[in-house]
């Protein structure tokens, strides 16, 4: 896989986020509107100046309708899209993509979900008609899976790999308590984390990220046209995304201690991006940490940690917010919850506040290159999105 990519050709000149929770007393209209006019008000800019917008949202609304009637939006192209968990980012990437190829000049990506009302939670529709071969599982039990097969493959007792697990939920709880815009606003001990009610074994209730409502936006403009709107916007490096062939719940070679569609988006962004040594050139990430083993592969698959070294790493603090790599520095899905259309671009909120040094008592020391991820689906049959952006182009 070798995409061109758009590396340094658009940025990212404004941005907005709702608070995430249970909001009750607000719909999904609301949340567009206040996401969508706090990136106005960031970049400077008014609907008039927007030429496209590109919607992100699972079930909370079908057609550009959902957005152009609560905007009050005049007559402009509104694109809805959907990719899973990595909906929000799908927003993103073709926003960005729209403006690279010169089609507009200013765009705006939204993306929203609202869960509470649904009563359901992570993905909100029904599997489609299949052949029968797809698991009639959870997603916490589909993702429970990953967590024994990694402690076997690289030696790891159970209890030890459960100290391992709570630290990752204890890290991301650490990290929200010090954002005001999580869910979750609290430090939770590592001794509570793994003595809360099981839910699929070994992931006890503290190891699922949380159910919320939420939305985000970003304004996208050419690279060269940025200065124009704002003194320090953030520039795009890599956008990957990929959908794999679905083959591991299939294959007898497939082990649940990988994800090889997020190693071929890693590969792919890396390369546009100029990245040859992500453990020491990425400043910042923020993954999809939809379940703690999730968060624990991924390191892995996106080259922060050698094979079967990442356990160690967390224990000793590498992805801590005071590490060398910090990793879900603004607490993760763990601490907002997984409003699906939202999570992507709330991730990308995260690197606009950090790159350009806003993220208040989470700042982390001179970030220059941060990476989001994104993935949708289950273990050896999802869909993979990584971004790279940086707070200079070159």
């Amino acid at each position: 896989m070798a995409s061109r990519g758009i590396k340094d050709r658009v940025a990212i000149i404004g941005m907005g986020c709702t608070k995430f929770g249970e909001h009750w007393d607000k719909g999904a209209e609301d949340l567009l509107v206040e996401a969508a006019y706090d990136a106005y008000e960031s970049a400077g800019v008014g609907p008039d100046d927007i030429d496209a917008y590109w919607l992100g949202t699972m079930g909370s609304g079908v057609s550009g309708l959902t957005l152009s009637e609560p905007l009050k939006i005049q007559y402009k192209p509104v694109t809805r899209v959907e990719n899973m968990c990595a909906t929000g980012s799908e927003s993103l990437r073709q926003a960005c993509y729209a403006v690279a190829s010169g089609a507009f000049d200013c765009v705006m990506a939204v993306g929203v979900e609202k869960l509470k009302d649904s009563g359901f939670s992570g993905l909100v529709v029904t599997n489609p008609p299949n052949d029968g071969t797809p698991a009639n599982m959870t997603p916490p039990a589909l993702f429970s899976l990953l967590a024994p097969a990694y402690f076997k493959k690289y030696g790891l007792d159970p209890e030890r790999g459960r100290d391992v697990l709570a630290r990752i939920a204890w890290k991301n709880h650490k990290n929200g308590a010090r954002n005001p815009k999580a869910q979750f606003q609290k430090e939770v001990p590592i001794e509570a984390i793994k003595n809360s009610p099981k839910i699929a074994d070994p992931l006890c209730i503290m190891d699922c990220s949380g159910v919320s409502d939420g939305a985000a936006a970003a304004i996208v403009v050419r690279a060269e046209d940025a200065p124009k709107y704002c003194k320090n916007p953030i520039y795009i490096k890599a956008l990957s995304f990929v959908a794999g062939p679905a083959e591991g719940p299939l294959s007898q070679d497939y082990d649940f201690t990988t994800f090889p569609e997020v190693v071929a988006t890693a590969r792919d962004a890396y390369a546009q991006a100029g990245i040859t040594n992500p453990r020491e050139q990425v400043s910042l990430a923020e993954v999809h940490d939809c379940f703690t083993p999730t968060e624990l592969v991924l390191y892995e698959d996106l080259g922060f940690s050698p094979r079967g070294t990442a356990w160690n790493d967390v224990l000793e603090g590498f992805f801590d917010l005071e590490g060398r790599l910090p990793v879900n520095p603004d607490g993760g899905l763990k601490s907002f919850g997984h409003p699906i259309g939202a999570s992507g671009l709330r991730m990308m909120y995260e690197m606009w506040l950090q790159l350009r040094g806003e993220a208040g008592p989470r700042q982390i020391n001179n970030p220059r290159v941060g990476l989001t991820h994104n993935l949708g689906g289950q273990p050896g049959r999802c869909v993979s999105f990584v971004s790279v952006v940086g707070s200079q182009p070159g």
